[in-house]
């Protein structure tokens, strides 16, 4: 991926690589919790996508357990992002002044890192077989600009000092 040099080639991940544990912002104590998949994931058909996810928060001990159908997935930046089952504000995310940076889970806020922090981006060949449309092909164009970039890995920054603080 990243290396001293500067480069870095897209892994193809998704956002949905990302949704196994969802830092989020507890609903009770406005500290930081998880979204997870719940113990008993039987009834999900082995889509990971609908699988029963559970709210835990180690701070207030407020647990949730959604098994709905719906999930709503984030889009764009223009607005604070909400994890996709119970609606919550992401614990992950700092308002920029050309929108808001934001990340399911620490892998998710590494990637971004390595990505904007990379002076040689490189994406997959577009006659490769896989997936064409990866997060990092979907970034927003202020998120991929150079002239950016220090303001984006101050954020990130940011972002990772509230880790410490919750």
């Amino acid at each position: 991926m990243a290396s001293s040099s500067g480069r870095f080639r897209d892994p193809r991940s998704t956002k949905y690589d990302f949704l196994g544990s969802i830092m989020v912002r507890c609903p009770g104590c406005a500290k930081a919790a998880l979204v997870i998949p719940a113990a008993d994931s039987s009834g999900c058909g082995g889509r990971t996508l609908f699988r029963p996810r559970r709210l835990v928060c180690r701070s207030c001990g407020l647990s949730r357990l959604w098994s709905g159908r719906t999930v709503t997935l984030s889009r764009g930046t223009a607005a604070p992002a909400t994890d996709p089952y119970f609606g919550v504000p992401l614990w992950l995310q700092i308002e920029t002044r050309h929108g808001w940076l934001w990340a399911y889970d620490l892998e998710h806020l590494d990637l971004l890192r390595r990505f904007v922090q990379a002076s040689l981006r490189e994406r997959a060949p577009w006659y490769d077989t896989g997936k064409k449309m990866t997060l990092v092909a979907r970034l927003p164009p202020w998120i991929k600009r150079a002239k950016n970039r220090d303001e984006i890995l101050r954020g990130i920054a940011r972002i990772r000092a509230s880790l410490v603080c919750a």
